[in-house]
């Protein structure tokens, strides 16, 4: 029994230790609880597991981690340090960057010695600032492969599949050999179509399934459905969690500890208003991620961190599509990266490198006028023309596709301003001074093609830049860029336990986070693909360990 509302209240289930979400940190902690000893309980609020991991690419950075000799690579701790203390910005604990430069090789041993994921380190995948120092040319995000969904037996149809990437079965490592952006048209549609087929999935799906494997056969099976709402706290410690199981108030007790991961609140208006002044509008996760794990945390005191942050992606919607019955937002990362492409805001003009790290790309979007009081590159767009069509993928359409009604566009520039909104002469200024770079090769503006990161989503055979092609060839369309993230960043304060801290100091008993609903330990920035996962998993693990010693 726990006290809850002043008075002593009896439980429906009981377990050692509760994790709260099934993403990548959820299941890394579970795993680690029940490996330690303890009795595992894990809930879902959704009936699908894998959370944000799962319409993820599946990919986790981890630095110097043992694979990536096998890249021939080589890393060190103090690379890793330097290079992750500067895109912190100063704004995140010196104690828990090591922490995470230190445990995650472990972390990576651990689950692939415990699941079925076996993984590979991307030798060609550079780090999302290569140019800075400690900054790697690659190896440091790894690949979780392919799964095939039928280990799950009948959780098969439980794993939730992104509505991007879900149709398709290929690794991190094949998409990017076999050049799934600049080359959409000379990928093996019948070998992606025979391992459909057969129930292989990848990215996320493929590296959260492996997980879900592992604790199914570890006999523990995770409750869909069923939603946090309270904490249950007794004599200062959190002891378990009031929840709501398809319309049904139930308790669970947690004799070792509460483990929160159940993602960012970048689908819940309030705290969006409330923490990123409500410029998130077009998120890219599940929409089950509404922040209700931090508001659990805030129910107890928690301190938080890191509030004004998100793992920002540029977003574009084609009307009608929807996931889990909201709209669905495509996070965009090569459109903007390939030649013939450039984005610009209302009065014609770029204003960012289009071809930089989707999070960081994102933050010119932001930038505020005084004077007018407002946001001048918002609303922006994206401008490609008939050269791209010709070449590249754009949203679901293949080159040779007839193209929707739907889309803006126009056989001249002006025309296609005129349609959307944008200045007509800034628009012609802006293609005119872009083109003469184009043809040079060099973008004396904004830098566009001159880190490796950005030439990895180009077109290694276009020159003489791969990111840089002129806007010239008819019919032109515009798409408007909406402020997307695939997660929020602020979250719970946690110690090198992954324990969470009380706003008035000192860590608040039975309580545990990881993954989005606790503070980023990388600030800002971004280091490379799979930070997001690296870290959610490595503190997931963490805290899974530490809760069940416990006693």
């Amino acid at each position: 029994m726990g006290f809850f509302g002043g008075k002593k209240q009896k439980f429906d289930v009981e377990c050692d230790v509760l994790v709260v979400g099934s993403g990548g940190a959820g299941l890394a902690a579970a795993l680690a609880a029940h490996e330690a000893g303890a009795r595992v309980v894990v809930v879902e609020k959704s009936d699908k597991i894998g959370g944000a991991t799962a319409v993820s690419g599946g990919v986790l950075w981890v630095p110097n981690n043992h694979h990536m000799p096998e890249a021939g690579i080589k890393d060190s701790r103090e690379d890793a340090l330097r290079y992750t203390a500067r895109l912190a910005d100063g704004r995140s604990s010196t104690a828990l960057i090591e922490t995470y430069i230190d445990r995650a090789p472990e972390m990576l041993k651990f689950i692939e010695q415990k699941t079925p994921v076996k993984f590979k380190a991307l030798g060609r995948y550079p780090d999302y600032h290569p140019e800075f120092e400690g900054g790697k040319p690659g190896g440091r995000s790894l690949d979780p492969g392919l799964f095939d969904t039928k280990e799950l037996g009948g959780w098969k149809d439980k794993l939730r599949r992104s509505p991007v990437f879900g149709a398709t079965a290929m690794s991190v490592t094949e998409a990017t050999d076999w050049g799934v952006f600049s080359k959409p048209l000379a990928l093996p549609f019948k070998l992606l179509a025979k391992r459909f087929s057969e129930g292989l999935v990848c990215y996320g799906a493929a590296l959260v399934g492996g997980l879900l494997k592992a604790l199914l056969d570890r006999k523990i099976e995770p409750m869909l459905g069923t939603a946090g709402k309270e904490l249950v706290v007794d004599g200062g410690r959190v002891v378990g969690l009031r929840a709501d199981q398809r319309g049904k108030e139930i308790f669970i007790s947690a004799r070792r500890g509460v483990i929160l991961a159940s993602g960012g609140f970048e689908w819940s208006k309030e705290l969006n208003a409330q923490f990123l002044g409500g410029q998130l509008t077009h998120p890219n996760s599940p929409p089950s991620n509404e922040g209700d794990g931090l508001k659990m945390a805030m129910g107890v005191g928690a301190n938080l961190g890191n509030m004004s942050e998100a793992w920002w992606c540029p977003s574009l919607v084609v009307p009608g599509e929807e996931y889990d019955g909201r709209p669905l937002n495509r996070g965009d990362f090569a459109t903007r990266s390939l030649p013939h492409s450039i984005i610009v805001n209302r009065r014609g003009q770029r204003f960012v490198n289009e071809a930089h790290n989707y999070n960081d790309m994102m933050k010119p979007f932001f930038t505020f006028d005084p004077v007018s009081y407002q946001r001048p590159n918002l609303p922006a767009w994206i401008i490609i023309d008939g050269n791209y069509l010709a070449k590249y993928m754009f949203l679901t359409f293949l080159p040779g596709m007839p193209l929707p009604d739907w889309l803006p566009k126009a056989d001249s520039l002006d025309a296609l301003a005129r349609r959307v909104g944008i200045d007509p002469a800034g628009l012609a200024a802006t293609v005119a001074r872009f083109n003469k770079l184009a043809e040079e090769g060099v973008d004396h503006d904004f830098r566009r093609g001159e880190s490796s990161y950005d030439h990895f989503y180009g077109d290694p055979d276009h020159k003489p830049s791969p990111n840089l092609g002129v806007i010239a060839k008819p019919p032109f369309i515009a798409l408007e860029v909406h402020p997307g993230a695939i997660g929020t960043k602020g979250g719970a304060v946690v110690d090198v336990n992954a324990q969470v801290q009380r706003a008035t100091g000192g860590a608040i008993p039975g309580l545990y986070a990881a993954g989005n609903v606790m503070a980023g330990i990388t600030g800002p920035g971004y280091p490379g693909a799979g930070s997001t996962i690296g870290t959610g998993m490595t503190f997931g693990w963490i805290a899974g360990g530490h809760a069940a010693a416990q006693k």
